[in-house]
């Protein structure tokens, strides 16, 4: 259930402040720029039952200002900075006023989402040095690691303040690639945004599409026949069981075992064939469509089931490893305390004892199947590594169930709103395999989108990972980065 309401702009903090104190949490914050004036679309989320509630404000054109809710909501300080960023909307009160997006060479009263913004500008002299917070001390030093990595990695630099090898405190500085991912979907049709969608970080195309078919299909009125909102679920946990694999293999790699890395990968390849035999491509794309799925096969329940025992031979094998299992205990643990301060989402949450999950909370098809969500409460490597191993069981055992007596079933065409029907609105709400994504769009009179605000859940997970960090040692980053596992791509939109 989804309601709107229009309130004054004095009335936002109380109302988003009862808002969180009932349960909900904010999933996003949309800028909008419509011919009256700015306005700002707060969406904020709960379930069991599935409630999304969003509350629009509509600032002076002259003076675009919201008040603060930083002291309410971590999530909604970082929100806000980026719409500063990007809006020039000031929040008026905030604890850190300082960029987000926005890097120094970026002049000084240029917003890019703006109408009139124009071309962007020539890359130009800095304003001055990033202020990176300076760690003093008798014996502290610096390690700048990025932005540009030895791997196939994104761009990102991170500043580590270390004492011995023991870090104090690291700084994690993205955005150096930012795409204007919101503002190329403006002015495409609901069909030529899907690409983007799926583009948005390569490794969750089913999860994005998804998100972003979610709210199309809301806006648009569009009915999902049954079969296909179930083959969607089936694509979801194919892509979430890719992943997980991958990952694993990799952190078994970064405490030296290479050789379960080595097999990891192996089985990530025979699902990756998998992926291309059931869709056509081999990251699932395609497979989600506007109004329905596109498969061309269905998974073999006999081959999945190799896969499971294999995989299973390597969590065998990696925990049964003294190594691998002491390097994992307790390294970078992020309290449930902190990761709910923070508002993390996914199986980084999930391993510190929180067990929020989409496909329970916002389920887009009755999951009456039944779904056991993985959760510990260590909050360490080995917690990421447990929560993603028994994640891949349960979606091996969901896609049994999805794809009984399922036919690959054909896609249904979008309907499309007509000129006279004015703008319509939809917020998609996927479980994606990083953890929860939400996608608003609004569509214009004409038929075409007028504004999408994807937002995914590495958005709301990368402030933990310098928390989990804290006291740990900078052998330690490259394990405690992959069990997290964030994507830049993602992030910086």
């Amino acid at each position: 259930m989804r309601t709107t309401h229009d309130i004054d702009v004095s009335e936002l903090p109380a109302r988003a402040e009862e808002l969180l104190k009932s349960g909900h949490r904010l999933a996003l914050v949309a800028a909008h720029l419509d011919e009256a004036g700015p306005r700002v679309v707060y969406v904020f989320v709960s379930g069991l039952p599935d409630t999304r509630t969003e509350l629009q404000i509509r600032l002076n054109p002259d003076r675009p200002e919201v008040p603060t809710l930083a002291d309410l909501s971590f999530p909604a300080g970082r929100f806000e900075r980026e719409m500063r960023d990007l809006f020039g909307i000031v929040p008026l009160g905030h604890p850190l006023p300082r960029r987000l997006v926005r890097h120094f060479h970026w002049p000084r009263g240029w917003y890019p989402m703006l109408s009139d913004a124009g071309p962007p500008p020539a890359f130009g002299e800095q304003e001055g040095p990033y202020p990176f917070l300076e760690v003093e001390g008798d014996g502290v030093y610096e390690i700048p690691v990025g932005p540009v990595h030895a791997g196939l990695i994104e761009p990102g630099h991170f500043r580590f303040s270390v004492v011995g090898e023991t870090i104090l405190r690291l700084k994690a500085r993205l955005w150096f690639v930012h795409k204007g991912i919101e503002k190329l979907f403006q002015g495409r049709s609901t069909a030529a945004g899907l690409p983007l969608a799926e583009r948005i970080s390569g490794d969750t195309a089913v999860g994005h599409a998804l998100a972003y078919c979610l709210a199309v299909e809301e806006a648009t009125g569009t009915e999902v026949p049954d079969a296909a909102q179930r083959a969607r679920a089936l694509l979801l946990e194919l892509e979430r069981i890719h992943n997980h694999v991958a990952d694993l293999g990799m952190l078994c790699n970064d405490v030296g075992h290479g050789i379960l890395n080595a097999h990891a990968q192996r089985i990530r390849e025979q699902l990756l064939r998998l992926n291309g035999e059931i869709t056509g491509h081999r990251l699932l794309r395609g497979g989600v469509i506007l109004g329905g799925a596109g498969l061309r096969t269905l998974p073999d329940p006999a081959r999945l089931t190799a896969i499971g025992a294999d995989i299973h031979e390597i969590i065998d094998l990696a925990l049964g490893h003294s190594t691998v299992r002491d390097r994992f205990t307790g390294t970078a643990a992020l309290t449930t305390d902190a990761a709910r301060a923070i508002g993390c989402l996914g199986y980084v949450a999930r391993a510190s004892g929180l067990p929020a999950d989409a496909r329970i909370a916002h389920p887009f098809t009755p999951y009456g199947l039944h779904l056991d969500v993985p959760v510990h409460d260590s909050g360490d490597v080995l917690a990421r590594f447990l929560v993603r191993a028994e994640e891949i069981d349960a979606s091996l055992a969901l896609i049994e169930q999805l794809a009984d007596g399922l036919q690959p079933p054909a896609g249904a065409p979008v309907l499309q709103p007509t000129s006279e029907s004015g703008p319509r609105t939809g917020v998609g709400l996927v479980e994606g395999w990083r953890g929860t994504i939400a996608t608003r769009i609004e569509i214009a009179p004409d038929g075409t989108l007028a504004r999408v605000k994807p937002v995914d859940p590495s958005f709301f997970n990368w402030p933990a990972l310098p928390v989990a960090l804290a006291d740990t040692i900078v052998p330690d980053f490259p394990l405690t980065n992959k069990s997290f596992n964030l994507s830049y791509a993602g992030n910086d939109l």
